[in-house]
């Protein structure tokens, strides 16, 4: 912990910092507020970092951005010989502002930057990266969180997040940068005469929605449906409205009902508490649209475009909400069954590879024996799939054909190494196009797929504990589990204990230890002796502590049955 009184004092009076940030540190009466502005620096994690946006250094300011973005150029410089990053940004506040700051370090440093024109999906820096073959990329985004909060993301040279080894030595580049006056700047009107600045615009754009394109499998059906098949669609005031209205229109979908009060992009969010396709509350004008229109599909995409979420038109007339376990499953058996009638799988069984994370559902597993896939587990994050499609890439051991997780992330296609909102739309209204020509709704679909492989469902209780003292209850409490083994969840008992942290798995019932073989993090995961399960894991990116669980029904009331008893043990126990 730093001595926040000197950090305080310094933005308060030195002339390193304008004139606006000075007033406001001067400005600030409550000694609790000065302290969690200052007690540390806003954390630098495994990808990047997010925080609530003002003056201090816990917090996301031009002078934090621009820390980050000196040692991130200090790293590049030693480890490539002509380094460049591409730059996205979404359309949150300051976003536009905390992006042009780092292309005038990073140009300052003798790194070339391209910079997007306009808001754009994180997604489609994904791609950049990739097509332009930079050394990195910077998005600035918080995702789906409230309008005071901002972030910044740092991919590595494949288009993925960054992983281990290179986030470490990221991590300790950014550290090493203590004076905020050694932070290199040059203008974006210089950097452009030196030949260190490219502005991206339609070129790019209409390279990555041809890379989207090319994953379509029945564009006639898309043509002929699409004339009748209705949407409703909110990008939430984000980077989505363009790409996602684009793509549809493109692959033949022209009744698409746009939310006008959640159209224009907007860092303040104004109709929504948090911009977050997961919160059912984020639908409620989505939905009225929904049944003036008589929508058959309601779509929402998060401020960066890179998560979907998904209601949709029951035969009853009902608008069902789909759980990002639910949108992955069904996309993934739709384009698996589809590539499979066309002979286009990898004839060699296992060869082709699903990627989900351990908190995702446990369909997957019969999905990927079904497709003759072999299916690749990894920790929470959508990073660690892109890893995976990095692995594959470099050594040809599996060839990649879908990729997705519960929170309403998924992938096909290897255009990008990101979670991609625009293909996860594109696919999924052309699952829908299909089944309605063979008189069905993804409602009935999703039932089927139900019928077929089990009645899986899961749940998340999540705890917010926001500043100093949450983070040391976090810390606590996740201790306390390790210290104090857990040995039943709603009266079933724990069979088995995964400590990701230790690296080590426990057999409950015969003493008997295994190895783990992902990489270490704080997660703890509890199998249940009747195939349920319970994960443990504090976020990376948020002051929260969360507990995945999934369970196994022989019918729908059955799986809500268990989930409903797993969820209030878990309530009562947090």
């Amino acid at each position: 912990m730093q001595n926040f009184q000197t950090s305080y004092e310094l933005w308060k009076t030195s002339p390193l910092f304008d004139e606006e940030t000075r007033k406001e540190v001067a400005s600030l009466t409550d000694e609790k507020e000065i302290f969690d502005r200052f007690y540390k620096d806003l954390a630098f994690g495994t990808g990047g970092m997010r925080g609530v946006m003002g003056a201090g250094t816990n917090r996301m300011n031009r002078y934090t951005v621009g820390k980050a973005t000196q040692g991130l150029a200090n790293y590049l410089t030693r480890a490539y010989k002509t380094p460049s990053v591409a730059i996205a940004y979404d359309s949150r506040l300051n976003s536009r502002e905390f992006a042009k700051e780092a292309a005038r370090i990073l140009t300052a440093n003798e790194v070339k930057c391209y910079l997007f024109e306009d808001l754009r999906p994180t997604p489609e820096l994904s791609f950049a990266v990739r097509s332009l073959k930079t050394s990195a990329g910077i998005v600035i985004t918080a995702s789906h969180n409230p309008p005071q909060y901002n972030g910044y993301k740092v991919y590595s040279c494949d288009g993925g997040q960054i992983v281990p080894p290179e986030d470490g030595e990221i991590v300790k580049s950014i550290a090493s940068v203590q004076d905020f006056g050694a932070i290199k700047r040059i203008s974006l009107e210089e950097a452009a005469k030196r030949g260190l600045l490219e502005v991206l615009g339609e070129e790019t754009d209409r390279a990555y929605l041809a890379a989207v394109k090319r994953l379509c499998l029945n564009a006639e059906t898309s043509k002929r449906a699409g004339k009748t098949l209705k949407i409703v669609y909110t990008p939430l005031n984000g980077t989505g409205n363009v790409p996602v209205r684009r793509i549809l229109k493109e692959t033949g979908f022209d009744n698409v009902y746009v939310v006008p009060e959640q159209e224009s992009p907007d860092g303040h969010f104004p109709t929504l508490e948090f911009p977050n396709p997961e919160d059912p509350k984020a639908f409620t004008l989505a939905l009225k649209l929904a049944k003036e229109v008589d929508a058959d599909l309601v779509l929402a995409t998060d401020p960066d475009a890179d998560r979907l979420g998904v209601y949709a038109k029951n035969g009853d007339g009902e608008y069902l909400p789909f759980t990002g376990n639910m949108s992955g499953i069904l996309i993934a058996d739709y384009l698996l069954s589809e590539r499979a009638k066309r002979g286009m799988l990898p004839k060699e069984r296992g060869k082709g590879a699903l990627v989900t994370t351990i908190v995702s559902t446990d369909m997957a597993k019969a999905l990927a024996k079904e497709y003759g896939l072999t299916l690749v587990e990894v920790l929470t994050g959508f990073k660690y799939i892109g890893e995976q499609m990095k692995r594959f890439e470099e050594t040809g051991e599996k060839a990649f054909e879908f990729g997705f997780e519960e929170s309403y992330g998924c992938l096909a296609g290897t255009h990008a190494h990101d979670k991609d909102a625009v293909i996860a739309v594109c696919l999924l209204c052309e699952a829908a196009a299909w089944y309605k020509e063979q008189g069905m709704t993804l409602c009935d679909k999703m039932t089927e797929l139900f019928e077929k492989y089990g009645y899986y469902r899961e749940g998340l209780v999540s705890l917010t504990l926001a500043g100093a003292e949450g983070a040391e209850k976090i810390e606590r409490m996740i201790k306390e589990l390790r210290e104090t083994p857990k040995d039943n969840f709603a009266g079933e008992k724990v069979i088995k204990v995964l400590d990701y942290l230790t690296g080590k798995s426990v057999n409950v019932l015969s003493g008997e230890e295994g190895r783990l073989t992902l990489p270490k993090s704080n997660v703890l995961y509890y199998e249940l002796e009747s195939g349920s399960w319970v994960c443990v894991r504090p976020s990376g990116t948020e002051p929260k502590i969360k507990f995945y669980f999934g369970v196994k029904g022989a019918t729908a009331e059955d799986a809500e049955r268990k989930l409903s008893r797993l969820e209030t043990s878990i309530r009562e126990m947090v």
